[in-house]
């Protein structure tokens, strides 16, 4: 039987910022002090809107989930747009903010019908019979 086609997801993740190492332990400092909510208004200031997810999607830092690993703490709120995900043990923080992605996605016709394909898309889509190779045969070999 067949199993439906998964949704699109109707938003993706773009990573705003990604600090590692000596530039992660100011923010790890802010989240041990002040807690992680205070952590991720600090880190919105480096979100530069439509040149940050432009960046985002030029560089391919853009996730149909918030990538996080084993050790890692997210933090997520519904009334943010933003993410915060973070790492003692590794020494890194990342903030991700929500991308609404474009609705251009259509699902595949049902099994049985045959989609409608104008005359002209299906123009020189096969080359002319003399461009053609010849039946698949295999050559006789001499030795």
């Amino acid at each position: 039987m067949f199993t439906p086609h998964p949704q699109p997801p109707e938003c993706r993740w773009i990573s705003v910022a990604f600090l590692q190492g000596d530039q992660a332990d100011e923010v790890l400092g802010i989240i041990d002090r002040s807690g992680p909510a205070v952590a991720r208004e600090y880190l919105r200031q480096r979100d530069h809107g439509q040149q940050t997810t432009d960046a985002a999607l030029r560089n391919g830092y853009v996730y149909n989930r918030i990538p996080a690993g084993t050790t890692d703490h997210t933090i997520e709120d519904d009334a943010s747009p933003y993410a915060l995900t973070y790492s003692t043990q590794s020494r890194y923080v990342s903030i991700l903010r929500r991308y609404a992605v474009a609705s251009d996605w259509e699902p595949a016709p049902p099994p049985g019908t045959q989609p409608h394909i104008p005359r002209h898309h299906l123009d020189n889509v096969w080359a002319p019979t003399r461009d053609r190779s010849a039946p698949l045969t295999r050559p006789a070999v001499t030795r």
